[in-house]
C-alpha cells in the first residue's frame, strides 16, 4: 500500500514509525525539516491524567503508557524521565512569603508560594520533543519509511478517491494520504473538505545552567508588575537547560513556516518573569528565544480520522498543548484504521473530522492569492 504522509511534526513522525511497524513503507513529505515548527519548540511535558473527564482521557492514558514503552529502548536519546509536577503562585512584586514550610523546590525564588503537588514520577514525565521526533523518524525510516523534502502543493483525486500527492510539481502516486501539518493543515482545505484549523502562537525560553537540575517541573501563576496574571511553565531537563514558556497571542500563521518569529514585546516579558521567578534563570544564559503555533480545531479536540467524502484521504492535528504526549497513541490509532479498516486501541470517534462544518475554499484561495497570513475569524 503507498501512503504518503503529508508533514514530518511529532505526529506525521509517529504515525510513519506505527505504520512502518506494520510492514508499510510511507514517504513522509516535509517542508523544512523534521520537527522544524511545534515539535521542536514545545516543553515536551506529558501527563498521564490531567485530559481525565474529557473526550482525550482515553487518548491520553494510552498514550503516555506507550511513551513510557517506546522509552525503554532508548529514553536517553530523547531525555525521557518522569517527574514530580508542582504548582505555585507568584508576583514581580517581591514579598515576604507566609509560613514557614520551605519551597520543594529549591531553584526558585523564596517569595514564591510552591507547595501543591500537581503530579508524582507515577504519572507526569518529559521528553525533549525535538530529539523525541527525530529518533522516532529515524525509527521509522529502519523500517522502511522515507522522508522527502519538498512543499505540498495539491492532491491528486479520480472518482472521488486520492491517487497521489503533488510535491513541488511533481506527483507521488499514493493510496492513501494523510494531513498531518499542525495548524498548515488547513491549507489543505483548497484540496479536501476539512473544518478551520486554527494556529495560537506561543513564546517561550531555553535557558543554560550549566547544572543538573532535579526531575521536576512547575506550573505557575504569575501576576506581572502591570497586574497582568500568566501561567509559566518551567521545565527543566536532564541536558540541564530549562524549557519556559508562556504568553500566547492571536498573530496570525504565516503562511511559511519559517517566517514564524518571536513577537519582542512577548519574549521581553517571560525574559522579565522568569529573572523574577529563579534566580538560576536570572543568571542564567539563554540558548533560544522562540515561538512556534499549536494548531487548534473549533471545538478544541483533535481531528484524526477519515476525511469525509474522499475515499484514501486522512488528517491528523489539532492536538494543541498535548501534541507531543499524544502522537504515539494517535500514530497507532491512525495506522489500525488505515491497514485494518477501524482503529482498536483508542475509539477515535471524538475526533472525527465529520463532526465539524468543512471550510469555503475560496475563502482559502482568496487568502493565499493575497498572500495574506491566515488567521480565523
Amino acid at each position: 500500500m503507498r501512503i504518503v504522509i503529508c508533514g514530518g511534526g511529532v505526529i506525521g513522525a509517529s504515525i510513519a514509525y506505527f505504520l512502518s511497524r506494520r510492514g508499510v513503507k510511507p514517504i513522509v513529505v516535509e517542508r523544512a525539516g523534521i520537527a522544524c515548527a511545534a515539535s521542536g519548540k514545545s516543553g515536551g511535558f506529558l501527563a498521564r491524567h490531567w485530559c481525565d473527564g474529557t473526550p482525550l482521557q482515553q487518548l491520553a492514558r494510552h498514550s503516555f503508557d506507550l511513551h513510557a514503552e517506546l522509552a525503554e529502548h532508548g529514553s536517553e536519546a530523547w531525555g525521557y524521565r518522569r517527574v514530580t509536577t508542582y504548582g505555585g503562585v507568584g508576583a514581580a512584586t517581591a514579598h515576604t512569603r507566609g509560613g514557614t514550610t520551605p519551597n520543594p523546590i529549591d531553584w526558585v525564588s523564596s517569595h514564591l508560594e510552591v507547595g501543591q503537588q500537581l503530579g508524582s514520577t507515577r504519572d507526569t514525565a518529559q521528553v525533549h520533543p525535538a530529539l523525541f521526533t527525530a529518533a522516532t523518524m529515524r525509527a521509522a525510516e529502519a523500517h522502511g519509511a522515507e522522508l522527502r523534502l519538498g512543499t505540498v502543493t495539491g492532491m491528486r483525486q479520480t472518482a472521488g478517491r486520492v491517487t497521489g500527492v503533488e510535491v513541488d510539481g511533481a506527483v507521488i502516486d499514493a493510496d492513501a494520504v494523510i494531513i498531518a501539518m499542525g495548524p498548515w493543515s488547513i491549507l489543505a482545505a483548497a484540496w479536501l473538505p476539512l473544518p478551520m484549523i486554527y494556529g495560537v502562537k506561543g513564546h517561550s525560553l531555553v535557558f543554560t545552567t550549566g547544572d543538573t537540575i532535579p526531575p521536576e517541573a512547575l506550573f505557575l501563576e504569575f501576576e506581572e508588575a502591570g497586574g497582568a496574571v500568566q501561567s509559566p511553565e518551567f521545565f527543566p531537563r536532564p541536558d540541564g537547560t530549562i524549557y519556559v514558556c508562556a504568553i500566547s497571542s492571536d498573530s496570525p500563521l504565516p503562511i511559511d513556516p519559517a517566517a514564524v518569529v518571536p513577537d519582542l514585546g512577548a519574549i521581553e516579558r517571560l525574559e522579565r518573569i522568569c529573572a523574577a521567578a529563579s534566580p538560576v534563570l536570572a543568571a542564567a544564559k539563554i540558548v533560544a528565544r522562540q515561538a512556534c503555533f499549536r494548531p487548534i480545531a473549533r471545538d478544541g479536540l483533535p481531528l484524526i480520522g477519515r476525511v469525509p467524502g474522499v475515499e484514501g484521504a486522512y488528517i491528523a492535528t489539532g492536538h494543541s498543548v498535548w501534541g507531543i504526549l499524544n502522537a504515539p497513541a494517535t500514530g497507532e490509532a491512525l495506522a489500525e484504521l488505515i491497514l485494518d479498516g477501524a482503529a482498536r486501541t483508542i475509539d477515535l470517534a471524538p475526533f472525527d473530522p465529520g463532526r465539524l462544518r468543512p471550510l469555503d475554499p475560496a475563502r482559502l484561495r482568496s487568502r493565499r492569492a493575497a498572500s495574506a497570513p491566515l488567521k480565523g475569524s
